[in-house]
């Protein structure tokens, strides 16, 4: 990584280019994330760098999803500009480097572009003299095209493939490649897993400040999926591809640390000895409180329900939260307390991080400034509880669709404050369409069981 001074003077672009020359770099992407999570953007000659630092990389604005953008006038015109700090070299892409892209329109910053919506949540904390940091878990499949479709490699058929070493070992190729090219670019990985599904694997690298671990899951996705291309496979972050297997989740562990780099969320003293401190339950509780407007963002799809589902589960496993609630080291809740931080277990593989960790911010900071309370641990087996003991215990089911989880995030006057009116409005707006294609859909289950039925 290139470090950037405070100010893009043109003698630190050109600084910036000669160091990029000597590592033969000769195009530059300029990317930015839209409303659905996925990476978008433009190649720019080297030469040409300062162009994308001001006035930025333009782009039309009614042809980029979720920014609402007119077809005329000064308002159709989408520019990026870029945030030097996040120039690079792509190493799995040799003679390319990327930088990531701020939106703005008519001059200002855009509020519906989801990386500014995460700058203003992070400027809430830093008003407070707070850095959210957070460790972004993503699982996938690694898939083949085969002649009866699309799989995961035809030997990894275990009953209970976690963890399994000779499926792992299968896929050392693109592992080795993603791994040699996560840490060139300082992400640092430090374990790889087979996860609960043939073909699902696990990547852990390490944690960062919000917004730079929103950049670096991009950063993680692009070079994800160019490595399985050219390896003739299929990288996905499809939520739930099989319905006889268990789904992908995007875990992320939340703490906070003070201007000192002081974690603010653990404790010594705690009645409910999880080692969590007032300011981190208080944080935990907003994040319940909101939990149903927080799903539309961290689970921001038709088949993200699929994983989120409440019965019993195809695959006969299942880590994906449904109800709302917290507990020590309980992977059952949506909350999993663990070593004096917070895992958010509500996010799937498809969430736009930027998205999602402005909503988590904006709603835990409401929990803080409501000094609200989370209540009691739940320390059992969620799934092993009868409907009945779910409610004496107050536990609440999350969204168990898309049209709701959209309804929620709408009905949600805080969060809806917090993240812009604009962009919740186009949010909902292009999820609740979703919802009701998928609704209109007739799909294979229903004619074969109701074709001749009636």
């Amino acid at each position: 990584m290139i470090n950037n001074s405070d100010k893009n003077t043109t003698s630190n672009i050109a600084d910036y280019q000669s160091k990029l020359g000597i590592k033969n770099i000769k195009f530059v992407f300029a990317q930015f994330t839209d409303i659905h999570g996925v990476a978008k953007g433009k190649l720019i000659p080297l030469s040409h760098l300062s162009d994308i630092v001001y006035p930025g990389a333009g782009f039309s604005g009614p042809s980029i999803w979720g920014t609402g953008l007119p077809r005329t006038g000064v308002r159709s015109e989408y520019y990026g500009r870029a945030d030097l700090s996040t120039l690079q070299a792509m190493p799995w892409l040799p003679g390319y480097a990327r930088v990531v892209l701020d939106g703005h329109v008519a001059g200002q910053a855009f509020d519906v572009c989801p990386r500014q919506i995460l700058r203003r949540q992070v400027e809430r904390l830093a008003e407070r003299g707070w850095t959210l940091n957070a460790g972004l878990e993503p699982e996938f499949f690694l898939l083949q095209r085969k002649p009866d479709g699309i799989d995961s490699e035809a030997g990894d058929t275990l009953e209970k493939p976690s963890y399994d070493t000779k499926s792992l070992l299968r896929q050392t190729s693109f592992l080795e490649k993603l791994t040699a090219s996560l840490d060139a670019c300082g992400l640092g990985v430090f374990q790889i897993d087979h996860e609960d599904a043939s073909g699902q694997f696990e990547v852990n690298y390490k944690y960062a400040d919000a917004l730079k671990a929103a950049d670096n899951f991009m950063l993680f996705k692009m070079a994800a999926h160019h490595i399985a291309e050219e390896e003739g496979m299929i990288f996905s972050m499809m939520p739930k591809p099989f319905a006889d297997r268990p789904g992908s989740g995007l875990h992320f562990h939340l703490s906070i640390a003070d201007a000192d780099g002081k974690a603010i969320f653990g404790a010594d003293q705690d009645d409910r000895d999880l080692g969590l401190s007032s300011v981190a339950y208080q944080f935990m509780a907003g994040l319940l409180q909101h939990a149903p407007a927080l799903t539309a963002l961290c689970a921001p799809t038709v088949n993200s329900y699929k994983r989120l589902m409440c019965g019993q589960s195809l695959s006969g496993t299942s880590w994906a939260p449904a109800f709302i609630g917290f507990g020590d080291n309980n992977r059952t809740t949506v909350a999993r307390v663990v070593y004096q931080r917070i895992e958010w277990r509500l996010p799937d593989s498809a969430a736009n991080p930027y998205l999602a960790l402005a909503g988590v911010i904006a709603a835990g900071l409401d929990g803080i400034e409501r000094a609200l309370d989370p209540g009691q641990p739940v320390n059992r087996d969620i799934y092993e509880m009868t409907d009945a003991e779910r409610a004496d215990l107050g536990l609440k089911i999350l969204p168990q669709n898309l049209g709701l989880a959209a309804d929620a995030l709408k009905n949600d006057a805080i969060l809806t404050q917090a993240l812009g009116q604009d962009f919740v409005h186009e949010f909902v707006r292009l999820k609740s369409a979703e919802w009701v294609d998928y609704s209109q859909h007739v799909s294979t289950w229903e004619t074969a069981r109701y074709m001749e039925r009636f």
